[in-house]
């Protein structure tokens, strides 16, 4: 595994330039292996640029989400095709887009629990979700299904609003016996994404998922959710916030499914309302960066070095430099918060919008997995005698899952196609020197 975030090579872990004498001496750590794992509605994202009038045609909400049966897709598909207005096809889905970008990050495994198509063509949908997807993802553990897999249109109007047409396919006939418990409770995470509660009961895919978060609290797996859309979750916010409060560990938001969730409209005030149910909250706030927030033992609290930040909260960033903690691992729990404004004030051209916050998540994943990764290596390391949620500080992870949304914003895909440089343009070269 790939030490996270963007350090030089020497502080990658565990060091293995030890003395050559020594290491005679010295019985060497059998490998470890690190993984994550994922549940998703596997479909292919279809973007393509569209003016009012076709969304009109196709009975679909400006902005919304909605979902279209398969002869109304394929048809939408046709006239997208012969209008020549689609600009891009591409392995998607929240968590597809969230393992992928992992794996890419980490150089490391990835396990995705969904449904494939048993027959797969050259060139069709299941097609182009194996070809976009890492090798270092581990689909071996697909369920085969007869019938295709889902297609998400991203329809974008012409001032940049994103319309949503989902056609299921077969994408939520996953059942629970095909989750695999000793991968789940193996795993550093278990990842998931609310619109998995969405699919209807006789489906599957929605029994599978709770399955899997037995399994994951059974072992003490840490479990992330992820929110998906605003117009999920401002249909019954008193559910997802029992569900938060009774399953979930990690938190990842934009603002509008913050307000959604918590009815304030400010991106801080609804990560500290969220921290009533979770332990850990990523929300991304499109201009304005992201946050995260959580919780710190008081006694190992870290004072910033930065500059302290006015809000709703004021100084809010004032202990920054703390490592997340779970709240019950916690003798007496403080509330920590971290602010980062766009990575270089963002791309100079935003070409895509879609996957930023999943690729900020995959930073999150990576440096929470690179915590038990650590663990399992250095276990006498001061890290670890009094626990953590996560390797780095609140700080630390935000600058990582900011220049990881930056690189997804400035390309067309929302899966990373490669990991991040190796030396950042906008470092000094003396700090490379030092």
């Amino acid at each position: 595994m790939k030490f996270p975030g963007q350090r030089k090579s020497k502080h990658y872990f565990p060091v293995m330039n030890r003395d050559p004498l020594l290491a005679q001496l010295t019985i060497q750590p059998a490998p470890v292996n690190t993984w994550i794992c994922g549940i998703d509605q596997t479909l292919v994202d279809i973007e393509a640029q569209v003016d009012e009038q076709l969304l009109a045609d196709y009975s679909l909400p400006k902005g919304n989400s909605t979902v279209i049966d398969d002869t109304t897709a394929q048809r939408l598909y046709q006239q997208l095709q012969q209008q020549q207005l689609i600009t891009g096809e591409f392995a998607g889905g929240t968590i597809g887009n969230t393992v992928h970008n992992y794996s890419v990050l980490a150089d490391d495994r990835s396990v995705l629990f969904g449904v494939m198509s048993k027959q797969i063509e050259v060139g069709s949908y299941a097609y182009r979700y194996l070809c976009h997807t890492s090798s270092k993802v581990d689909l071996d553990y697909l369920q085969p299904v007869n019938g295709p897999i889902g297609r998400c249109f991203t329809l974008i109007s012409a001032e940049g609003e994103r319309t949503f047409a989902i056609s299921k396919g077969s994408m939520d006939k996953l059942t629970p016996d095909h989750i695999s418990k000793p991968l789940v409770q193996g795993g550093a995470a278990l990842v998931l994404t609310a619109y998995l509660m969405r699919a209807r009961k006789e489906d599957g895919i929605a029994d599978a998922a709770m399955q899997a978060i037995a399994y994951a609290k059974e072992a003490d797996v840490p479990v992330v959710l992820t929110l998906g859309t605003r117009f999920l979750i401002e249909e019954d916010p008193k559910f997802w916030q029992n569900f938060i409060r009774e399953h979930v560990t990690v938190l990842a938001m934009n603002e509008d499914e913050g307000e959604a969730l918590t009815g304030f409209d400010d991106p801080l005030q609804a990560s500290e309302k969220a921290l009533e149910w979770c332990d850990m909250v990523l929300t991304t706030a499109g201009a304005t960066g992201l946050y995260t927030a959580g919780y710190a033992e008081e006694s190992e609290k870290r004072e910033t070095a930065h500059l302290l930040l006015p809000g709703s909260i004021p100084e809010f960033n004032r202990y920054e430099f703390s490592r997340p903690k779970r709240k019950q691992d916690c003798d007496n729990p403080i509330k920590v918060f971290a602010h980062i404004s766009p990575y270089m004030g963002g791309p100079e051209k935003i070409r895509n919008t879609n996957g930023a916050g999943d690729g900020a998540l995959a930073a999150l994943l990576h440096d929470l997995a690179a915590n038990n990764y650590h663990k399992s290596r250095v276990p006498g390391s001061i890290k670890h005698k009094r626990g953590g949620l996560c390797y780095s500080s609140f700080s630390q992870i935000c600058k990582y899952a900011n220049r990881v949304a930056y690189e997804v914003l400035a390309q067309n895909s929302p899966r990373l196609s490669r990991g991040l440089p190796e030396r950042e343009d906008s470092l000094e070269e003396a700090y490379w020197e030092r």
